[in-house]
């Protein structure tokens, strides 16, 4: 509970917390934004790191000019696009052997179901679209290397999902992050980005529970008849 609770806090204070690193280490800053944004985007097991909220208290510290904005984008692309790349491949070398197993240490198997479908219906697509749903994002590279989705048809899909994601979420903080209203209520605005990033995952998710609640309803009554 501790650990969670500790969690939400460095989420919601992320600016504070990327404020002290850039005093404290400066430059290595953004070697660790690099990594976070790797692991997240690049790794099943950790798929709770923060990504959307985290760049966007990025985008607000460079508009102040605590860090530079195209250096930025730079890493942030890069990390995004390997990351990617990286859970890809993973999940083309040992995937299948995954999904087999009933439990998997350290992977939520409802996650990856759930990513997998999402894939069944949206496609190529989904590389793209999930960049903006956390949790799927973890998992659609990883869905699309399970499918033996070509690598050369990844490729763009990666790059055009990879960059509207980076640029989207550091320009908003760039833009937006340091206005009076944003600045004074800024925690709240994370939250409110987090909320708003899982709107589509909730709605989505709804949407099949829905569609299998009405299937079951029509197979009993096909039963009854």
């Amino acid at each position: 509970m501790d650990i969670l609770i500790n969690f939400i806090n460095v989420i919601m204070h992320i600016d504070k917390y990327l404020t002290l690193m850039v005093q404290q280490y400066g430059m290595l800053t953004y070697g660790v934004l690099f990594l976070i944004i790797f692991i997240e985007t690049g790794l099943v097991i950790t798929p709770f790191l923060p990504g959307d909220s985290m760049l966007f208290a990025a985008g607000a510290l460079a508009g102040i000019g605590s860090m530079n904005i195209f250096t930025l984008l730079i890493i942030s692309y890069l990390a995004a696009i390997l990351g990617d790349t990286a859970n890809y491949f993973i999940g083309k070398k040992i995937g299948k052997k995954i999904l087999a197993k009933e439990k998997v240490r350290f992977i939520n198997k409802d996650y990856l179901i759930r990513a997998q479908e999402f894939y069944e219906k949206h496609g190529s697509m989904t590389i793209v679209i999930a960049r903006f749903i956390p949790i799927i994002r973890t998992f659609a590279p990883f869905v699309a290397g399970i499918g033996e989705m070509n690598y050369s048809k990844f490729v763009p899909y990666n790059i055009v999902g990879g960059g509207l994601w980076v640029s989207l979420f550091l320009g908003g903080g760039y833009f937006f992050g340091n206005l009076s209203f944003v600045k004074t209520h800024f925690s709240y605005m994370l939250v409110a980005i987090i909320i708003i990033s899982l709107l589509p995952g909730v709605i989505v998710f709804i949407k099949e529970k829905r569609k299998k609640n009405d299937d079951n309803e029509d197979e009993v009554q096909s039963n009854d008849i």
